[in-house]
């Protein structure tokens, strides 16, 4: 599942691919080589609130059912992504929040592969290739914020993913979530995802899409699970010496 990902460029450059979106001069946001799902940071968010607006969300939902801190700390992180099925299958809570639709902007994520008789998975980052920042269809709700003594309402958001294409289903080919990728959408489908009128047919075709592997960039690096500077060199190109080309 996607549970790495970067925005390494200023929050400015989301301007250029939706111009139509309100300025909002207040958000701070530094650049990014890397952030990890599990540590719930916060992150820009677009929503259709009265028109497009640009705000910081944290990343990983709180369901109900996680009422205690145990339970949240056990499994809020199964939340952090939404398989785009679940959005239209009734009595989920993808289902319930179908209508509370956002954009995750991003200029790139990471995924494992992993190498049969190798002992280590290898680490790919992955981007688009026609433009420096995308974006990834999420579901956003009010949670419960579980790090104070008095919880307290927070918006939190979700990364939808997909089947992968031909490209990604080679990179991210092992464990219990292999075959997966983020819901990556064109811009057009990007702004049409937030229209607040969207029946669930309209909802179904946008998730029907599939980005080419043609759109896509890609490249072996270090691992991003270990503690390290927070700069260019997380996405620098690593040669693995043996490592089968993908089949493209």
């Amino acid at each position: 599942m996607c549970y790495d990902i970067a925005f390494t460029t200023n929050i400015e450059s989301i301007f250029k691919y939706l111009p139509q979106l309100q300025a909002n001069l207040d958000i701070d946001f530094d650049p990014t080589w890397h952030k990890i799902g599990m540590s719930y940071p916060q992150w820009p968010v677009i929503t259709n609130n009265d028109g497009l607006k640009l705000q910081k969300f944290t990343w990983g939902p709180v369901p109900k059912m996680l009422d205690t801190l145990e339970k949240v700390k056990r499994q809020r992180q199964l939340f952090l992504n939404a398989r785009s099925e679940k959005v239209l299958e009734n009595g989920t809570m993808w289902n319930a929040i179908r209508h509370q639709r956002c954009l995750v902007p991003a200029t790139g994520f990471f995924e494992y592969r992993q190498i049969p008789g190798w002992k280590n998975k290898v680490a790919y980052y992955i981007k688009s290739k026609e433009q420096d920042i995308f974006f990834i269809a999420g579901l956003w709700a009010f949670s419960n914020s579980w790090d104070v003594d008095k919880p307290t309402r927070i918006p939190t958001f979700t990364l939808l993913t997909r089947n992968a294409n031909q490209v990604m289903t080679q990179i991210h080919n092992g464990g219990d979530n292999a075959g997966r990728m983020p819901m990556m959408l064109t811009n057009e489908l990007a702004q049409r995802w937030l229209q607040p009128e969207l029946t669930d047919t309209d909802i179904r075709e946008i998730l029907q899409y599939e980005l080419s592997p043609a759109q896509l960039d890609y490249w072996p690096v270090n691992s991003v699970r270990k503690v390290k500077p927070d700069d260019a060199a997380v996405i620098a190109p690593v040669t693995y010496e043996g490592l089968p080309d993908l089949v493209v």
